[in-house]
């Protein structure tokens, strides 16, 4: 690299540099008419806009022959959404949280039983309706949400977040879902003769309407009990009502005669002791 220096030519010596950079003759004297600190803020801000419009300029062309359009990926070759936080460097206990959801009709479950297993074994973790933070695209959403009841089988979801290390939370929540898998697979006990519980859903739904029970554990409206809805079998027959109406009437009796009784004998109990009081004086 060639540098011009005052009375030289070629390339300077340590000398010239040395005089050419030297401070004391090189500045001006400083006249007070300097720009104040913000205003020294303000050109920097400057600078850096126009450092990216040069990127823009001279770069961009070559950015725009090296692009590739995106392809998101496939739902099917992709099941399992992982789910994290970040506050941009800020440090937040909540950004070691791993979150694992995924679709269970996509899952490596061999057969109904398998699956009827793994939804026994996922308990309170296993929901129909996906969860509202599980990241699922819509068109995924509509699709699931078009099939028959009787295909849904809704989604699992597991988190964790005890060890110190993103990484390692979500390391447990994929060995926790593999040994899952590995469990539900094994045909030695299905556990075909216990129903699913579902009584998580139906406190979900009971909490969205707050305090309404007008939905049922899949969301749909439920129709509300009224006297109509009273078992037949549990009412009196004819002759129970008869016989339970003269019950009714013989007790009553018995206890007309009680009150009556118990009146005269405390009548009998005041002129008793009127009359001894009559004595006495």
């Amino acid at each position: 690299m060639e540098i011009e220096v005052e009375g030289a030519k070629g390339t300077p010596s340590a000398e010239d540099l040395e005089q050419a950079y030297d401070f004391d003759t090189t500045l001006e004297e400083d006249k007070g008419d300097d720009s104040t600190s913000v205003g020294h803020r303000m050109l920097m801000s400057r600078r850096e806009l126009l450092q990216y419009f040069r990127l823009i300029e001279l770069e961009m062309p070559t950015l725009h022959a090296l692009r590739k359009p995106f392809v998101p990926p496939s739902p099917t070759a992709h099941p399992i959404i992982a789910r994290t936080l970040s506050y941009s460097g800020l440090e937040h206990p909540v950004q070691r949280k791993a979150a694992l959801v995924v679709p269970i009709s996509k899952l490596p479950l061999k057969d109904a039983a398998a699956m009827h297993k793994f939804k026994l074994l996922a308990g309170t973790r296993w929901t129909i309706e996906p969860p509202k933070d599980a990241g699922l695209a819509k068109e995924e959403m509509q699709a699931e949400a078009s099939k028959d009841s009787l295909q849904r089988h809704g989604y699992f979801k597991i988190s964790h977040e005890a060890f110190p290390e993103l990484s390692m939370n979500l390391k447990w929540c994929s060995d926790t879902l593999d040994q899952l898998l590995v469990e539900a697979n094994t045909s030695t006990e299905t556990f075909a003769d216990i129903p699913l519980d579902t009584r998580h859903m139906a406190s979900q739904a009971h909490k969205r309407r707050k305090g309404q029970q007008r939905l049922t554990a899949d969301g749909s409206e439920a129709k509300r009990p009224s006297i109509a809805d009273f078992p037949q079998e549990w009412l009196p027959s004819a002759g129970q009502v008869r016989k339970l109406k003269k019950h009714l009437a013989k007790k009553e009796k018995e206890a007309a005669s009680r009150g009556a009784a118990s009146l005269l004998h405390r009548e009998i109990v005041v002129e008793t002791q009127q009359a001894e009081q009559t004595q006495t004086a």
